[in-house]
């Protein structure tokens, strides 16, 4: 086993928050499931993993700086034969003793937080699939499956995102429908608990579904909010009136004021998306004036008398 430092790249004077750095760095990169077509990726990962268990635990880093464990672990003192590290010796009337020591013998957190790095990095996956409470840790990856999830696209509409469903197939066939977040976004990885591969004695993986939003003709999603666009007539832009608004809950009636002019929003609330704890977001109009189709010559000889007017005064 190479030097726990240079496995992690770090040099003997590097502080705890050095280490956990380097070895999220290095576990991301090298984890099994990021490197499938690697077969070197598990060695190099199982290494990086045993590193830790010795530099992240603050009592065996001073036992290998001292010189009284090895890069795996074990004592190296002569008369250590046989000594278990997860326990201690006192001196008694008969000669040594042993003692039992309190805790894991990885330190408090066990392989000094490694696992809980990992769990950080790459979700409850990585705790799914033990073996039971024989499996061994990463550093060797007996009794863990890293395939037991399923992958797969959930196409999304602005109307599923409102009644906050989806539907979604499965590689293995399985037509799943399932909740949306309040905060659904595209590209986002919703995972369904349980619904991934299953292996005999071993916990369930999980379904991890990324969201692609798909485009809607009318609507333009803007987080909780929407915007749409909605034809302003040139008489009612110029007198006032009521403009027709398409939302997702049907047509509504919008009041525009006289002179309004084309861009103008108008925002309609509580017609967006579900807000995350409750509420909706709300619905940006975009006006945008259209000429009648008839009525062109008189429409034209108002608009030469304002251009006339508006040079006299120039």
């Amino acid at each position: 086993m190479r030097d726990p430092y240079s496995v992690l790249g770090v040099n003997k004077s590097a502080d705890e928050k050095e280490i956990k750095s380097a070895f999220r760095k290095l576990a991301k990169k090298f984890h099994p499931d990021q490197n499938p077509d690697d077969p070197r990726a598990k060695d190099r990962f199982s290494e990086i993993n045993h590193a830790y268990e010795i530099l992240g635990d603050k009592d065996k880093r001073g036992q290998f700086d001292r010189g009284e464990i090895d890069a795996e672990g074990k004592p190296k003192f002569a008369g250590f034969e046989g000594f278990d590290p997860r326990q201690g010796f006192s001196p008694g009337a008969g000669g040594r003793q042993r003692r039992q020591a309190h805790g894991s013998p990885f330190g408090a957190q066990g392989f000094g937080g490694a696992e809980d790095i990992l769990s950080e990095l790459f979700g409850s996956a990585f705790n799914q699939g033990r073996a039971g409470p024989g499996a061994r840790g990463p550093a060797g990856n007996a009794g863990r499956q890293f395939d037991l999830d399923l992958k797969a696209t959930a196409q999304v509409s602005v109307d599923d995102l409102a009644r906050g469903k989806g539907n979604v197939r499965l590689p293995d066939g399985r037509q799943l429908s399932f909740s949306l977040p309040d905060d659904a976004r595209d590209g986002q990885i919703v995972r369904l608990a349980g619904q991934g591969k299953k292996q005999p004695g071993m916990k369930p993986g999980d379904a991890m579904i990324t969201l692609s939003l798909v485009p809607h003709p009318k609507f333009q999603v803007s987080g909780h909010d929407l915007r749409t666009d909605a034809v302003l007539p040139l008489f009612t832009a110029v007198k006032g009136g009521k403009v027709t608004v398409e939302t997702l809950d049907g047509k509504i009636a919008l009041n525009v004021p006289a002179w309004t002019n084309s861009g103008k929003v108008f925002r309609l609330k509580g017609k967006g998306l579900p807000k995350k704890g409750g509420g909706h977001g709300d619905l940006l109009v975009t006006v945008g004036i259209v000429l009648p189709e008839d009525g062109r010559e008189g429409l034209e000889a108002m608009a030469d008398r304002w251009q006339e007017k508006a040079t006299s005064k120039g």
